[in-house]
């Protein structure tokens, strides 16, 4: 509970609350350029950041630092909002702030990207939020692609990139009061029955090899070596190897 009252040492119950008619007023002083009224403005939306680095609790990111990055999507809202469109001031806010601690998170991301992807996607993102101000909608990757001059292609690829990781063991849903996590829901390609029974026969049929058949294809399939250093090691030529392997393949396949 002390995160939520105090932080970066601000003490959030003694934060103004400003109602929306009062919120326009200021708004107005703003763009005139008073500047004790715009800070006075920020301190009563400090709350909007609040409310947007709790969703993001679950990251193990100081708080702090989140509070600070959200701070600053919410002073580029107020530089950019725009009266005429007749939008609530929390409304053209909040994302904002949610892509600015986004944009953070992303770029201390454990996860490498090439820089040239990280730029077409920072380019992406502040085109979106262009966009969308302009356009009133979520605009399209061809929109934004037009926007930033660059292939549609790119644009994806760039975002894909630098999606978030999202862990194995995020519970997606409740069933019942018991959590189902990201795990839960991922298919395995690997352990199938079809794959059991498979590595069953071959293992059958392994042992209908010779003893020194069973070890050169041990040798070259299960620990990937080649003709050469299985001939050396077993004293014999590579070119009886390679016979005795293609041989065992051969009757392997038969029993199959």
């Amino acid at each position: 509970m002390a995160s939520k009252v105090v932080i970066c040492g601000v003490n959030t119950s003694k934060l103004p609350r400003y109602k929306d008619h009062e919120m326009a007023a200021m708004m107005q002083q703003i763009k005139a350029g008073d500047a004790q009224v715009r800070d006075e403005f920020i301190r009563g939306n400090l709350r909007l950041v609040l409310s947007v680095i709790q969703k993001f609790n679950n990251r193990g990111e100081n708080p702090d630092d989140l509070f600070q990055v959200g701070c600053i999507g919410l002073i580029k809202a107020l530089d950019n909002f725009d009266t005429s469109h007749g939008v609530k001031f929390s409304t053209y806010a909040v994302p904002m702030i949610i892509g600015e601690v986004k944009r953070y998170l992303r770029d201390n991301n454990s996860i490498r990207v090439s820089r040239s992807l990280r730029d077409i996607a920072y380019k992406a993102f502040m085109a979106k939020e262009k966009l969308s101000n302009q356009l009133q909608r979520e605009p399209t990757i061809s929109e934004i692609a037009r926007e930033i001059e660059v292939k549609r292609e790119d644009v994806v690829m760039a975002l894909d990139s630098v999606q978030e990781p999202v862990s194995l063991f995020e519970p997606v849903f409740h069933d019942n009061g018991d959590a189902v996590y990201v795990m839960d829901q991922v298919k395995d390609m690997k352990n199938t029955d079809a794959k059991w029974i498979e590595n069953i026969s071959l293992s059958e049929a392994m042992k209908k090899l010779t003893p020194r058949e069973q070890k050169i294809l041990t040798m070259r399939f299960f620990e990937g070596k080649t003709q050469m250093e299985v001939a050396k090691e077993i004293s014999i030529s590579q070119a009886q190897v390679s016979r005795l392997e293609k041989n065992a393949l051969n009757y392997m396949r038969k029993i199959l």
